[in-house]
């Protein structure tokens, strides 16, 4: 019998370290170094302090538990698939191969029980802030005497290169300024990275740090192998309610490894098959024997009995709930069905006839339209309100004091917004939308890769989306930005036109449920435009149509944004000296992409190559649409410092412009 004669924990921690090594080395790749060191704590974590139900992994008032070190993944497949959730002894062999449920790193949406995808470090970490975001929120908008909904703790664990990545600095000084105490932050203190020792870069005291941030922290010394310790520090850190806490636990990476214990050699590949048999030995276990697990390792971390029982005390709870306040569980029903608790269409504000309106203070009006009508709905900025334009009449703020509010102080933390955002997403019951200027999007980058790859539905509203910023410069004028988002899959990129193409922007983000969406506004005036209202609603839609219609079009005016204003200028001076434009509007390329070919050609007809394309930003893209001979209107280089409308004419982004390449590309 394996481990025979260890205690029941020593046992099951040292399945957890074999299995984890075992999957590596059938994979040839991965990291065993952390599933082993961390194999007490996880042990004690999920199945002593985690209040979870494997078999239903979708429970509402679930605790929750996010890998940030995601490069050991070993670690919480061999948890998912010990404490009895779906994911059998096959797929751990399968580690790390095509198609498998156990891929390299986690990945939301693809294996059962995992809470986020966490690829890039640090990105956990601050998901894990946006989860007790939705936590504390939650519980204090639905939660009523004697019906305790949400009562819920988020658990991370985290290495030393989550806590070297900016965004965790970020993320966690937010969470120490909102008091999230459901946050709980175990720090996998081993000292080793992919260089070696952390002390070659690494020397700062993290606990001194996280206390300065208004965390509680906690010291566990030794070895990582105290059970004892560790679970009183748990469960200290669960009685902290007021702050968030850190829990640091010095251990020693591939612990039990005779030969590569506390080395680098331990942390990103597999250990050998003779080291690993070393290690059965060391255990207890058959050395020639892999992917083994005691029976009463399995009898004592299934969790299916005690998770089904805690969730089904709740769902007694909840049926009273429904009957006293059924409005109230309605919207949580619908939300986790993904459905929002107000009529998305009827979301247009009355912009009045020939008005002038930069598309940020559209949005605005937009938004002040849907967020006084939900409550499944945050959304805010990262120290930008008064330029983004993203509050709303009567808000309140989502603070330590009043966790009833929804908007979103996220100061200057771009990085961390992006995935705080993500974390709110990912519980399916509330969307979540952001806001910094459209250049600032490049900080924000790691976290939008993440949410497209997971399909989080959030909206990051962009706003001084050109060189129509002005006076700041190059370094606050976005110019390649929006052709890298489009460029990046998954991500769906508007740039509307005016005021009503940016409604019905905000329309079509509301009802997504597929992925990210960037919504890139003006900072300058537009003028309203009737075809826009009119044709609008299922042009956006569909990502593009025909704004100004021509028959026998001898030339196309393609363009998005503010520039759809001079390709309209344009068709009218085109047309005093004989020239056919047809005007068309492309808010969203990814969508249009979308739709199928016959639509696009009645856009975009074949039959009329003479093409133009206007945009204040670089061509990257453009010629799929306008093809090898058409003329592209905008800009080659970075910008310049001076008032906005003169770095259009300083960069020949005009009505002239535009006139002079439509006769040029007609002419040839």
């Amino acid at each position: 019998m394996p481990g025979t004669g260890q205690n029941i924990e020593t046992l099951c921690a040292n399945t957890i370290r074999l299995l984890s090594a075992d999957g590596v080395q059938a994979a040839n790749s991965g990291h065993p170094g952390m599933p082993m060191g961390m194999a007490t704590p996880a042990y004690l974590l999920w199945t002593k302090m985690m209040n979870h139900n494997p078999v239903n992994p979708k429970w509402m008032n679930r605790d929750k538990f996010v890998l940030s070190a995601g490069h050991g993944s070993m670690l919480i497949y061999s948890m998912l698939h010990l404490t009895g959730y779906d994911l059998a002894m096959d797929d751990i062999k399968q580690f790390r191969q095509i198609g498998s449920k156990t891929p390299g790193h986690p990945e939301f949406g693809h294996t059962v029980g995992v809470e986020v995808t966490t690829g890039p470090l640090g990105q956990g970490f601050a998901n894990a802030v946006g989860m007790a975001i939705e936590e504390k929120y939650l519980a204090e908008t639905f939660n009523k005497d004697g019906f305790e909904l949400f009562n819920h703790n988020i658990y991370v664990i985290a290495g030393d290169g989550c806590m070297q990545e900016g965004i965790s600095y970020e993320a966690a000084s937010l969470a120490g300024h909102l008091g999230l105490g459901k946050l709980v932050v175990i720090y996998d203190d081993n000292g080793i990275t992919i260089d070696g020792e952390t002390d070659v870069s690494f020397t700062e005291n993290v606990g001194k740090r996280f206390e300065a941030m208004d965390w509680h922290v906690i010291e566990v010394p030794g070895d990582g192998t105290d059970a004892a310790a560790i679970l009183k520090a748990l469960e200290a850190a669960k009685a902290e309610t007021s702050k968030p806490t850190l829990v640091k636990v010095r251990t020693v990476i591939g612990f039990g490894s005779p030969n590569l214990a506390g080395l680098e050699k331990s942390h990103g590949a597999p250990l050998g098959a003779d080291e690993i048999k070393l290690i059965k030995e060391k255990f207890g276990f058959d050395p020639e024997q892999s992917f083994v697990v005691p029976e009463e390792v399995y009898a004592d971390m299934n969790c299916k009995e005690k998770g089904s029982a805690a969730e089904a005390k709740w769902n007694e709870v909840f049926a009273e709930y429904k009957k006293q306040y059924p409005e109230l569980a309605a919207k949580l029903e619908n939300a986790q069905a993904g459905k929002l608790d107000f009529d998305v269409d009827a979301v247009m504000p009355e912009f009045g006839e020939g008005s002038s309106i930069a598309t940020r203070k559209s949005s605005q009006m937009t938004i002040g339209e849907f967020m006084p009508n939900t409550d499944l709905i945050m959304g805010g900025s990262a120290d930008l309100t008064g330029s983004n334009l993203t509050n709303w009449p009567g808000m309140s703020d989502f603070q330590k004091a009043t966790p009833g509010g929804r908007y979103l102080r996220f100061g200057v933390r771009e990085h961390a917004m992006g995935a705080i955002m993500n974390g709110i997403a990912a519980g399916g019951l509330l969307r979540v939308y952001g806001s910094t200027f459209l250049v600032f999007s490049d900080y924000l980058r790691g976290a939008m890769r993440v949410a497209a790859i997971s399909k989080h539905p959030v909206t990051y509203v962009y706003t001084h989306d050109s060189i129509g910023v002005g006076e700041d410069g190059p370094t606050h004028q976005p110019i390649e930005q929006i052709a890298s988002m489009r460029a990046m899959p998954g991500m769906t990129v508007f740039r509307p036109a005016d005021a009503y193409e940016t409604a019905y922007a905000w329309q079509y983000s509301l009802k997504n449920s597929e992925g990210p969406i960037a919504l890139c506004l003006t900072r300058q005036n537009l003028p309203t435009m009737e075809a826009a209202k009119a044709k609008g609603k299922e042009g956006v839609a569909r990502g593009g149509y025909v704004l100004v219609e021509q028959a026998d079009a001898d030339v196309l005016l393609l363009a998005t944004g503010s520039e759809v204003e001079l390709a309209v200028k344009a068709a009218e001076v085109l047309a005093g000296e004989g020239v056919k434009a047809q005007v068309v509007s492309l808010p969203s390329l990814d969508v249009f992409e979308k739709q199928d070919k016959s639509y696009r050609d009645s856009v975009i007809p074949p039959s009329v190559r003479a093409r133009v394309a206007v945009e204040a930003g670089i061509d990257f893209g453009w010629h799929k649409y306008i093809g090898l001979d058409g003329k592209f209107v905008g800009m080659t280089s970075f910008g310049t410092s001076g008032p906005g409308g003169k770095c259009f004419e300083y960069f020949n982004i005009t009505t002239e412009a535009v006139v002079a390449a439509a006769k040029e590309v007609v002419k040839n």
